[in-house]
């Protein structure tokens, strides 16, 4: 069995890292500078969705851009926190029990500098395995065809996926509304999904 265990979201809480640099390098560093009377950069709480127009003011979608791809992307991708205190330990511990009987992947939509970041994310936290796919969304077919099963917490993937592959929700505040077939609310969880499934 193939299994596709997605970055963003289930290893790394990039979300709650855009908020932070956000908060410091767009509302703090430009408190007190008048640029534009008009505009003000600002956070829409509670950040509960992946749609970051949804949450943060930026003047365009070419300043989003930027600010996550350009500037600071390594403040993001690589310096996030993982999203459990021992994520990579007991995802480590799954995968050597597993590794002779299952092929064991990271995927995560990247795109740009968030590529080196995300491996320097990887590194800095003793990621053990041997494939990484990044893919966007004009080479996300690709991504699917490396994988028999997806551990997520997209909302877009679990809603949006090939009718032959399975996906396992990992349970966060923006994907509470989705129901999915396997559920787990941390890694430690993943290795008994796992067994279930060889059995059905």
């Amino acid at each position: 069995m193939r299994v596709g265990i997605e970055l963003n979201g289930v290893l790394r809480n990039t979300l709650g890292k855009i908020e932070q640099t956000y908060q410091k390098f767009m509302i703090d560093r430009t408190e007190g500078i008048e640029e534009d009377n008009d505009f003000e950069y600002k956070i829409t709480q509670p950040v509960n969705t992946l749609d970051l127009k949804n949450h943060f003011t930026f003047r365009d979608e070419e300043e989003l851009y930027t600010f996550l791809y350009e500037e600071f992307p390594m403040e993001i991708f690589g310096h996030s926190q993982s999203t459990e205190y021992s994520s990579f330990n007991d995802l480590n511990e799954i995968y050597r029990g597993l590794r002779d009987y299952d092929d064991f992947i990271i995927v995560s939509d990247e795109i740009g500098k968030s590529k080196p970041a995300s491996l320097f994310f990887l590194s800095k936290f003793g990621c053990e395995f041997e494939k990484v796919v990044f893919y966007s969304n004009s080479t996300i077919n690709s991504m699917w065809d490396e994988i028999d099963v997806l551990l997520t917490a997209n909302p877009a993937l679990l809603l949006n996926h090939p009718y032959n592959k399975t996906l396992i929700k990992y349970n966060t505040d923006y994907n509470q509304e989705i129901k999915s077939d396997f559920e787990i609310n941390t890694i430690k969880e993943l290795e008994e999904v796992l067994k279930e499934l060889k059995i059905c």
